[in-house]
């Protein structure tokens, strides 16, 4: 086994306003379920810290310099399970997206996708010489179920529904799956808002284009909670997990600071510069999701409040821990993309 700090590669570690910050030049990271909003994102910001990338993936994307990509079917092993060989660390990110109507095929694959490709990593971690000494596993924050009122945390209850049921199921394969001596890490993930740097800009997108037509107002009561995390702080999350060798278990990714769905879009519609936001009705959200935007109204009908305390304990400072900030870089972002 190789660990972080070994001769293999060298992690440079500078001092910036945020504390420590380190570098992972000479590693190499395998990204499984790498081609989505999530995967290009880390893989971006793991090449731009010095490292090499290999993204598994089903359907083939533009490479750019220091990622390779391997294709996959995240059920089978095959000619990629050497790709772990020698690695320094394994992020698994794979899962069928679950922004999408809730038919039983489409409620299978969102299970089969988790359980089944943390599966077969298992299995390829343990066929290989030298496995990776760490394994980063994205897990979500749904976890915990829709609680009207209770910030919930990582000592908090398993919810009850089809997403807690699916989160459950995907972390026992994970605990399976992992190597006994490999360090094994868990992000309880909310809604990433982030930019478009080649696989879409998120749900955020539809978002601000709901708020632009001013229809990006209450939807139901508007009190269901919206937790949410810039994707840079998301990456630093990642980098955290793989470097860190005091980093272990579970951790919930999200702001601390979370909102109702009502003032999130109200902070959208701010940074739109769109002063009008209808309401939309339950009734109104359960036809039109799956009509008109082909999703589970569910969905934006729902939420949760989640805070990490473990992330507080350790010191972890969030770049990005006010939701005006945060939309405001983005934008700023999406601005000077366009131009």
């Amino acid at each position: 086994m190789v660990a972080y700090g070994s001769t293999r590669g060298h992690t440079k570690i500078r001092i910036g306003r945020f504390g420590v910050e380190k570098t992972l030049s000479g590693k190499r990271v395998v990204i499984a379920g790498g081609s989505g909003f999530l995967g290009i994102s880390l893989a971006d910001c793991l090449v731009r810290q010095g490292a090499s990338v290999v993204v598994l993936s089903r359907r083939e994307l533009p490479l750019k310099p220091g990622v390779e990509f391997v294709r996959w079917d995240a059920r089978t092993a095959g000619a990629w399970c050497s790709t772990l060989d020698g690695a320094d660390g394994l992020v698994n990110l794979t899962g069928r997206s679950v922004n999408c109507v809730k038919t039983p095929d489409h409620m299978d694959e969102i299970l089969r996708s988790r359980v089944e490709s943390t599966r077969v990593l298992g299995n390829a971690v343990r066929k290989v010489n030298t496995p990776p000494c760490v394994w980063v596993q994205m897990s979500t924050a749904h976890i915990y179920g829709d609680p009207p009122e209770v910030i919930c945390d990582e000592d908090s209850s398993v919810g009850y529904g089809l997403a807690p049921f699916v989160a459950n199921a995907w972390e026992s394969a994970f605990a399976e799956a992992v190597l006994p001596e490999q360090r094994s890490v868990i992000l309880r993930t909310s809604f990433v808002i982030g930019p478009d740097i080649g696989a879409g800009g998120g749900a955020l997108g539809t978002l601000g284009w709901i708020a632009r037509l001013g229809l990006g107002g209450r939807v139901g009561r508007g009190t269901q909670g919206m937790s949410w995390i810039h994707a840079e702080d998301m990456n630093r999350l990642f980098v955290r997990g793989l470097i860190d060798p005091a980093m272990q278990g579970v951790y919930i990714a999200s702001s601390p600071n979370p909102v109702s769905q009502g003032e999130f879009m109200r902070q959208v519609r701010r940074v739109v510069q769109m002063p009008i936001g209808l309401p939309a009705f339950e009734w109104m959200v359960r036809i039109a999701a799956p009509l008109f935007f082909r999703t589970d109204p569910e969905l934006v009908l729902y939420g949760r409040y989640v805070r990490s305390r473990r992330l507080a304990e350790m010191g972890f400072e969030f770049r990005f821990a006010e939701l005006a900030d945060a939309l405001a870089d983005l934008y700023h972002l999406r601005e000077r993309v366009d131009r």
